[in-house]
């Protein structure tokens, strides 16, 4: 038999039970069909040998904004300024910068509070560096964001008789003045004088944002939430997708969440959608599933609570600081309860973003009832985040089969600020480790991006020692997970989770050959977060090889 490409290395990690490790692989078409033993007198057209150095799956990351943050890649990044007189300097450098263009927004990212001694800027102070330019900075959460009063006046919210969007605020003072700070749903009347963004720009993004997740290990990405609400950058955000893909500028294999608000009512024959005739879909009937192994549509995503970062996540005890501040949900539950039983009547599964324990429960209840109602659709479904999780949600999601995709990249740039947030008594809920594995939780690995970076070997390590940026084992050591369990997250989970491991997440015979080099074993490292990309390869070919990296050896 000759191969396209025979692939050596110290060790292979496969994360297949029957085989877990080997020395060399072989592919042919884009697939794995063997290992040592099963290769003997093959010959191959390419080799490639990666002497010491450790081979793993491609990482997954199963919940991440590709498009947000490559759109995001040339904005101002205000993630490293320091004091708020830094920030405000960053600015007017920037406004200096766009003088010669009257009409560009000042758009920036990378905002945190907790940069600022907890403090948010001040409209005042925006408005005499802004003037007349339209400013729109993005809270690393992704659910506030900064503005001055010219954007307000241009969205309409200082008109009189202005009324907040559901599930949204443009958070004014005691006399009623807006702050600049908007939250939540209300940045829809901000990005409505943006969008939609053309095609181009977006195959642009996608391009700039899959290069670097290669250089990560990554390939294969769920994007979580296209095409509707304030999280879409286009009703037709699957073309650009498309288009990066066949002008080769999608690097990793992607699978798209379409938004609940990218969805239509649909009548059909009355033996359809589970016997009612009645749902809420895309056109033409798509569903989940739909598409290849590179480019495929995924479960809804569908918003039901803030974020913890701004006290908006609906909990149901008090954050800490913050009296009488519960978050909220998003919509009326009776509307959610409405509007995601018929996209799943449709043959949709759902992803319910619910970070806190009040979103969660509503979220175990509609997906619970809908299981038993109607069975399962194509795909599992999911809860986003479950970033404050009661024990009896545990053991609940469990009991459901819910699989959920908890963010380990958080727990060291974010986590002093969580644990602040919700107190000692509630802190060994968030963002749990082992003790979802212990209960048999399905737990993906994702990133968020751009809440976190995607560096999953970062994220690997805080997994395995959750050490905060200030030192706090957030949660205790009881929910520390093994290296091996870590790597698993971003690899078998993922794959399980997003509905894929027939095709991905362990290297087996008659999967895709998407791999991952790196510098040693994330089962052995000392230090996981140090470990070095040196190659990644998606299908067999390579997406990213490291510059500095002596391993490669072609012949």
């Amino acid at each position: 038999m000759r191969l396209d490409l025979l692939v050596r290395a110290g060790t292979i990690l496969t994360m297949d039970e029957a085989r877990a490790t080997a020395s060399s692989m072989g592919i042919i078409g884009g697939r794995i069909v063997g290992f040592d033993e099963e290769l003997e007198g093959c010959t191959a057209d390419a080799t490639e040998d990666f002497g010491t150095a450790c081979i793993t799956p491609g990482f997954i990351d199963a919940h991440c904004h590709t498009t947000w943050w490559g759109l995001g890649l040339s904005s101002l990044d205000l993630s490293g300024a320091r004091g708020l007189e830094e920030l405000y300097a960053l600015l007017e450098s920037e406004m200096i910068r766009l003088e010669s263009r009257p009409d560009a927004w000042l758009n920036g990212t990378g905002f945190n509070h907790k940069h600022h001694d907890g403090l948010f800027p001040d409209i005042a102070r925006l408005d005499a560096i802004t003037g007349d330019r339209p400013l729109y900075l993005r809270h690393v959460s992704g659910h506030a964001s900064l503005t001055n009063t010219a954007t307000l006046r241009l969205a309409g919210a200082l008109d009189p008789g202005f009324k907040d969007p559901v599930g949204g605020a443009v958070v004014r003072d005691a006399q009623g003045s807006p702050t600049g700070l908007v939250e939540e749903a209300a940045q829809g009347i901000i990005q409505k004088m943006v969008l939609p963004y053309s095609v181009e720009q977006l195959v642009d993004a996608v391009d700039a944002a899959t290069t670097r997740y290669a250089a990560e290990g990554i390939t294969s990405f769920t994007e979580a939430g296209i095409g509707g609400g304030w999280i879409g950058h286009s009703p037709i955000e699957v073309t650009a997708y498309q288009q990066a893909l066949a002008a080769g500028k999608l690097r990793a294999r992607a699978q798209l969440m379409p938004a609940l608000d990218a969805l239509s009512p649909q009548r059909s024959h009355p033996a359809d959608a589970h016997g009612t005739g009645t749902g809420r879909g895309l056109d033409l009937g798509l569903v989940a599933g739909f598409g290849n192994e590179q480019l495929s549509l995924g479960p809804v995503k569908v918003f039901m609570d803030g974020s913890l970062l701004g006290a908006t996540a609906a909990v149901t005890e008090d954050y800490c600081g913050h009296e009488h501040n519960t978050g909220y949900l998003l919509d009326d539950p009776q509307a959610y309860r409405e509007r995601v039983a018929a996209a799943y009547r449709s043959g949709w599964p759902i992803a319910l973003h619910a970070i806190g324990d009040a979103a969660i429960d509503l979220a175990i209840e509609i997906i619970s009832g809908l299981q038993e109602k109607h069975g399962p659709n194509a795909l599992p479904n999911r809860i986003e985040h479950f970033g404050i999780a009661r024990p009896d949600q545990v053991e609940a999601v469990a009991r459901h089969g819910i699989a959920v995709t908890p963010q380990a990249s958080f727990i060291g740039p974010l986590g002093d600020q969580f644990a602040k947030l919700v107190g000692p008594e509630r802190e060994g809920w968030l963002y749990r480790g082992q003790s979802l594995l212990d209960a048999g939780v399905l737990a993906a690995g994702s990133s968020d991006l751009p809440v976190a970076d995607n560096n999953v070997r970062r994220a690997m390590a805080s997994a395995v020692d959750r050490i905060t940026d200030n030192g706090k084992v957030l949660g205790g050591a009881s929910e520390c997970i093994s290296p091996l369990e870590a790597l698993r997250l971003y690899t078998v989970n993922a794959a399980k989770a997003t509905g894929l491991l027939a095709d991905r997440g362990s290297l087996e015979r008659g999967k895709l050959a998407d791999f991952v080099v790196l510098s040693g074993s994330p089962l052995e490292a000392t230090d996981i977060a140090a470990l070095q990309v040196q190659g990644t390869f998606v299908g067999g070919k390579q997406s990213y090889a490291a510059t500095h990296s002596s391993a490669f050896a072609a012949s």
